[in-house]
């Protein structure tokens, strides 16, 4: 099988200089993913996928490029519409969902930029969790070590990026679907800013805090193509200059942002010390409204996924799974008066967590309390401390879906030596690509 390139950059390249063509290389992910080991494909478009492929190769012929994705070969999360491919978001509810009408803006942005969506790809059962093991077609594998989590819920769009199946993806992030699986499989994964990329054409979770996101095997690849995506005449071009000098790095000190391994908080550590040794100036925030803050994640999100899922669950509870229905089951008595109130909880603390952080640029922490755990295990012990398993993933995520601000996930090398740990920068003042730019940076270091 032939070696892919994973690098939007090099691909770009290749393929724009006609030194590989676009159906070759689209042709070249359809046969990895066809003989995907780790769970992460549901369906390939192929038929399609090979006809624009010789199109596009026919475009760049004629003199017409249009930009770094042409003829890029990209999957999409199962709960994203593709324009006549069922999307089932990784349920047996909706085994018989009807073909999509069309293609959700996001993928329909990528096609004109000379994408060309090739399949979709596994998620977590109603993107309702973070581990990826949860979904009727059973659990995507780490492709770093299969007996563990991708992470969730863009579990095959981590996977496939992990795997070298291809150079791009898309994804969903409610509270940690696309950081989490990205530092799970040693990816980078990037949360824009809420509404910067739509979420028409996206099967809800919550719609306070659903995010479209992206993942890719570099921050470069990341920043092409939320270039890309951010803008309507994007080309890939508008990257910035790499540097960190004068940017004011904020290192969140409080309990709450603590990891449960001691491997994960470390590795960050390192990574905050190649920052400063690059001209970023270091400086230690406290978020005493963290915890109350945090609290009403829970209420709103599995409320409004109530909403959406209550009917179905009284007529057909069978046809969940069961990790999902006991996720929601417990929200059928919440009262209005709860979720109104942490929704008003939320106005209240956001601004006091800006304030609080008012003074820095980014925020780095680490994505996770934890690396991947074993597929299907609740619970893990950690210095002798029981940690469970799903809380340690969504934690030092969530709060920046509460927020809104602009995330990103970047692998770093761990200090003992075993699987990545992913690094979190989040924008304070800085947008998407000030933080690619830090994330960059935390990349070459």
């Amino acid at each position: 099988m032939a070696t892919p390139v994973t690098s939007l950059l090099e691909l770009g390249m290749a393929l724009r200089s006609r030194e590989l063509s676009a159906l070759e290389h689209v042709t070249t992910a359809l046969e990895r993913l066809a003989a995907d080991t780790h769970n992460a494909v549901i369906v390939l478009d192929h038929d399609r996928a090979v006809a624009e492929a010789a199109a596009l190769d026919d475009e760049l012929a004629r003199g017409g490029w249009r930009g770094p994705l042409h003829g890029v070969a990209v999957g999409v999360k199962d709960v994203i519409d593709v324009e006549g491919l069922p999307t089932r978001a990784g349920s047996n509810v909706l085994a018989d969902a009807p073909p999509a009408a069309a293609d959700s803006p996001t993928v329909a942005r990528l096609r004109e930029a000379g994408a060309v969506i090739v399949g979709k790809l596994h998620t977590h059962e109603f993107a309702l969790g973070p581990t990826g093991d949860v979904a009727a077609t059973g659990p995507a594998l780490n492709p770093l070590d299969p007996s563990r989590i991708t992470g969730g819920s863009s579990s095959g769009s981590a996977a496939a990026i992990a795997a070298g199946h291809l150079p791009l993806t898309l994804g969903t992030d409610t509270g940690a679907s696309v950081r989490t699986p990205a530092a799970m499989c040693g990816v980078v994964g990037l949360k824009p800013a809420f509404g910067h990329l739509s979420t028409e054409g996206t099967f809800p979770l919550s719609e306070t805090f659903d995010h479209v996101g992206l993942l890719t095997a570099d921050v470069h690849s990341a920043s092409v193509a939320w270039d890309i995506l951010a803008r309507p005449d994007g080309t890939g071009g508008g990257i910035q200059l790499p540097g960190v000098a004068g940017v004011r790095v904020g290192i969140p000190v409080d309990e709450y942002w603590r990891a449960a391994d001691p491997v994960i908080d470390k590795t960050v550590a390192a990574a905050v010390e190649r920052l400063q040794a690059a001209g970023a100036h270091i400086v230690e925030v406290r978020t005493p409204m963290i915890d109350e803050l945090a609290a009403v994640y829970s209420p709103i999100v599995v409320g409004e996924a109530w909403a959406t899922h209550g009917k179905w669950l009284a007529e057909r509870p069978e046809a969940y799974q069961t990790g999902t229905r006991e996720r929601l089951m417990p929200f059928a008595d919440q009262s209005a008066r709860e979720y109104i109130g942490a929704l008003r909880t939320r106005r209240r603390l956001v601004p006091q967590l800006r304030a609080a952080v008012s003074d820095v640029d980014v925020l780095v922490l680490p994505t996770t309390r934890l690396r991947p755990t074993p597929i299907g295990v609740g619970e893990v012990e950690m210095g002798g401390t029981t940690v469970p398993v799903r809380p340690a993933l969504l934690a030092l995520t969530l709060p920046f879906n509460i927020t809104g601000w602009a995330a990103a996930s970047v692998p770093a090398a761990a200090s003992d030596g075993g699987l990545p740990v992913g690094v979190q920068v989040v924008g304070v003042k800085l947008e998407e690509r000030g933080v690619l730019r830090v994330a960059g940076a935390l990349a070459n270091g």
